[in-house]
């Protein structure tokens, strides 16, 4: 599966609420071992993916305040979700051999 598959999906939550479109991935791994997909980060307004989460007061909190209170403004409706709890729209497709018996 290719991220530009992902990027641009409806996501939805649990209950069937619209969380928004994915516009980021997190992708998570130990030194020299596989990654792996874990989390998605969704936006409710295009707006959303133009924060930067990188320049939120989180992640710099010493920056200069009105860019700090900016990327809050703009990213309060960004959320970072675990793929599990996720249901995208169309729906993911299945890997290969999903549909086949385990043989055994």
């Amino acid at each position: 599966m290719r991220a530009g598959e992902l990027l641009g999906r409806t996501a939805y939550d649990e209950r069937g609420r619209r969380l928004g479109r994915v516009v980021e991935l997190v992708v998570r791994g130990c030194p020299g071992g596989p990654l792996r997909l874990t989390d998605l980060v969704v936006t409710r307004h295009w707006y959303g993916r133009m924060s930067g989460r990188l320049i939120g007061g989180e992640r710099h909190p010493s920056g200069p305040w009105a860019i700090r209170a900016m990327a809050r403004l703009l990213s309060r409706s960004t959320v970072q979700v675990p793929l599990h709890r996720v249901r995208l729209d169309p729906p993911l497709p299945e890997p290969p051999g999903a549909d086949q018996p385990a043989e055994g």
